[in-house]
């Protein structure tokens, strides 16, 4: 040390960290400047995902009850469970049907997670110690309580699946070890329909991974109505490829393999059988000479005897509805549909008494809609006309002959309950009110369950008679409604925004104390998925709290919907096909250019982020948009199609082996050497759904283009990437990431 330079060089390390400790300082100066100039509360991580500030309550338990007057709702009070009878109409507690302090088992309280009635509502299978294997299979420990005697049986000394009582109430079927069983609550005799099941190899009565994760249902079992007979799903499974990943639990890791069939590879091959309890005899359903197929969905039908088989083929654009003979087995087809990208499984079908009748969705015409459809003569009425899509169906009035369901007919942001005649005609909407209407039905159809919300009012649940009009007000969420007013909270609004090709639905957050002659940074969030939607006029939408505490530390968040995104018809949903990845980010890297018209945007500060297909988008942006995107943040992304599960990649891609360039022209991974910006990506390493593999890939594709990245993994988490204090760290990793490169 003989200059001055010297000096400067050893003194260099405490100067730098004595000017960040003075502009964190200033930061939290004006932090508290800018908390008192905003009149409110700012918003913590401790708020979000340690304390519940903002926690919404629902409607716990609700079940209407058969005589449509009536319902049940499961209840909590000084630590005891109760299921009490309150009357539709007042609210009034009538009575109590289970009081856990006292309907003991062994002399043990069962803590309560679900429960359903047997069809007379003369008992309650309880369900209790739940165990997730994957996103919609779950483990319990499954008990009858016979509400008139009082008694309670266990179902069986080990954790089932998916027990379900038969029509009579004197039958539960459940799944254990992938075989199908029924116990008789009469005999206490209990029966093994099925002895093949075997792990990795074959299942009865409950779903492949692939069929529960994109078909979306697991219990692969129905009783008929009378319950003399028990159809099921057997799926041979043993061929299909598997898949291993650790789990960092001991001091060697467990290694746990399932089967998962990636884009092109093998299916499970899949058997419908059916099950009479009378002569213990199984009839096979004839399904054609085709194993290479789907059979997303069976029902009964009103005809005791008459199962509906739904047969799809490998690339899902043709859709055939069989008839089958529960006694022999033998199949009639009933209805054809075609479609030139992909037919998406829905489950509108509901069949009328009449033996020849159902009620079903397509989009035969550019739109959902709701079809009467006679297959004796082959005659298709249209019940619900318009450019607009149908939600879903909410419930067939047999008696009085009516249809119920939801739709975005006002706005495709919407959601309204409409009621038309079966045969088409006398159409109303019985929920006027602008907003988002989710709508469960009570028997007999006197009576719905409305949950409704808007962009910015709280979720209020109202109950609704048949004509609409509010009766009362089950819950209204004041207390989150008022603990809103103490914070500074952003505002959030809709906005139209210009995209690749189309005028795009967005919505946006800006800072509490926001000011139009300045400049801001911009976070865009989206998810970008086929038929999704995160832009509704709901509350709350997607990541909303979050979104709003950086709205307080000065950036705005936008949201917005790209082309491929649902309820603006089929044409805007399925002009991804054979693309995916493209004309999403194509809108979102226009949406980021066309910022610069906003006068209060810093065009040099806008960032992207999402989860899943969302950060494979957010990925695919920064690296096709590497002009425009200063940032961005993938949490558990795909990162090439290859990577992903056949069902939901080929619906939409084909195969691999057909349509190569589709997967690979958009693939994060094939672009990794186009990486300019700050980018991290998260993901859990048992994600069982986007596998960790793609991060890895990913990561291997970035080293080689030598670039520079972030990225951060946690233990044993699944896609959800939550369980203890995951989701702090979480977000608070991602929180400071955008403090740092935005």
């Amino acid at each position: 040390m003989n200059n001055i330079a010297d000096y400067v060089l050893l003194l260099r390390p405490i100067i730098i960290s004595a000017m960040r400790k003075t502009i964190w300082l200033l930061f939290a100066f004006f932090s508290i400047e800018s908390a008192t100039a905003q009149k409110g509360k700012l918003i913590t991580l401790d708020d979000l995902y340690k304390n519940a500030t903002f926690r919404i309550k629902d409607v716990p338990g609700f079940n209407a009850m058969k005589d449509g007057k009536h319902y049940t709702q499961l209840d909590e009070e000084n630590k005891h469970q109760y299921i009490h009878v309150y009357n539709l109409e007042t609210g009034k507690q009538s009575k109590t049907l289970f009081d856990n302090s006292t309907q003991l088992y062994n002399g043990a309280e069962i803590k309560v997670s679900e429960y359903t009635f047997s069809k007379d509502e003369q008992k309650l299978l309880l369900l209790n110690d739940n165990e997730n294997i994957y996103r919609r299979s779950i483990l319990h420990h499954a008990y009858i309580y016979d509400i008139a005697s009082g008694t309670m049986q266990m179902l069986d000394k080990d954790k089932v699946l998916h027990p379900t009582f038969s029509p009579d109430g004197t039958k539960v079927a459940f799944v254990k070890n992938n075989n199908l069983y029924y116990k008789n609550l009469k005999t206490n005799e209990l029966v093994q329909v099925t002895t093949d099941g075997i792990k990795n190899s074959i299942i009865n009565g409950n779903c492949d991974w692939v069929y529960e994760e994109e078909f979306s249902f697991t219990r692969a079992f129905e009783w008929n109505n009378d319950g003399q007979y028990l159809a099921w799903y057997r799926f041979d499974e043993s061929l299909v490829p598997e898949y291993t990943m650790a789990k960092y639990t001991g001091l060697y890791p467990e290694q746990y393999t399932y089967k998962y069939p990636k884009a092109g590879e093998r299916n499970s091959v899949i058997q419908i059988k059916i099950y009479n309890l009378n002569n213990k005899q199984t009839a096979n359903v004839d399904l054609g000479s085709n194993t290479d197929q789907y059979i997303p969905r069976i029902k009964w039908t009103e005809q005791s005897k008459k199962l509906c088989v739904y047969r799809l083929n490998r690339l899902q654009n043709k859709l055939e509805l069989l008839l089958a003979n529960a006694a022999t087995g033998n199949t009639q087809v009933i209805y054809k549909e075609k479609n030139k990208c992909y037919i998406a499984i829905n489950d509108e079908v509901t069949f009328i008494p009449d033996g020849h009748t159902m009620i079903l969705g397509s989009e035969r015409d550019g739109f959902n809609h709701l079809y009467k459809y006679n297959w004796d003569n082959e005659k298709m009425t249209l019940l619900t006309d318009g450019n607009y899509d149908i939600e879903g169906l909410v419930g067939v009035d047999i008696d009085r002959k009516l249809v119920y369901y939801t739709a975005a007919e006002i706005s495709p942001m919407q959601r309204n309950l409409y009621v038309v005649n079966l045969d088409g005609r006398g159409k109303k909407c019985l929920t006027p009110e602008k907003g988002m209407h989710n709508i469960t039905p009570c028997a007999g159809f006197n009576f719905f369950l409305d949950k409704y919300s808007k962009l910015d009012k709280v979720p209020v649940y109202h109950l609704r008679n048949a004509k609409g009009q509010i009766i009362r007000t089950l819950e209204d969420n004041k207390a989150l409604a008022d603990k809103m007013k103490e914070y500074a909270l952003g505002n959030i609004r809709f906005k139209k925004f210009k995209g690749a090709g189309n005028t795009l639905n967005g919505w946006m957050i800006t800072p509490p104390d926001f000011d139009e002659h300045k400049k801001y940074p911009v976070l865009m969030y989206q998810y970008s998925g086929p038929a999704s939607q995160e832009v509704a006029d709901k509350f709350p939408v997607g990541n909303y709290w979050w979104h709003q505490m950086l709205a307080q530390k000065g950036y705005i968040i936008i949201c917005v919907d790209g082309t491929g995104t649902g309820y603006r018809g089929e044409a805007f949903r399925k002009k991804t096909y054979l693309t995916l990845g493209k004309y999403e980010s194509d809108d979102q890297i226009a949406v980021a250019k066309n910022l610069a018209e906003l006068p209060y945007v810093d065009t040099k500060r806008i960032g992207i982020w999402g989860w899943s297909y969302g950060g494979f988008m957010s990925s695919t942006c920064i690296l096709k948009g590497n002009d425009v995107f200063k940032t961005a943040i993938a949490v558990a992304p795909v990162t090439n199609w290859r990577y992903y599960d056949n069902i939901y990649t080929e619906r939409y891609m084909r195969t691999p082996q057909e349509n190569a360039s589709g997967y690979d022209e958009n693939s994060p991974e094939k672009m990794a050497d186009k990486l300019k910006g700050k980018f991290l990506y998260i993901h859990g390493t048992a994600d069982d759904n986007v596998h960790f593999q793609n991060s890895v890939m990913f990561t291997t594709a970035l080293i080689k283009a030598d670039k520079d990245y972030d990225n951060e993994y946690y233990p044993d988490k699944a896609h959800g990437i939550s369980g203890g204090n995951t989701r702090n760290h979480l977000y608070r990793r991602m929180t400071q990431f955008i403090l740092d490169n935005l």
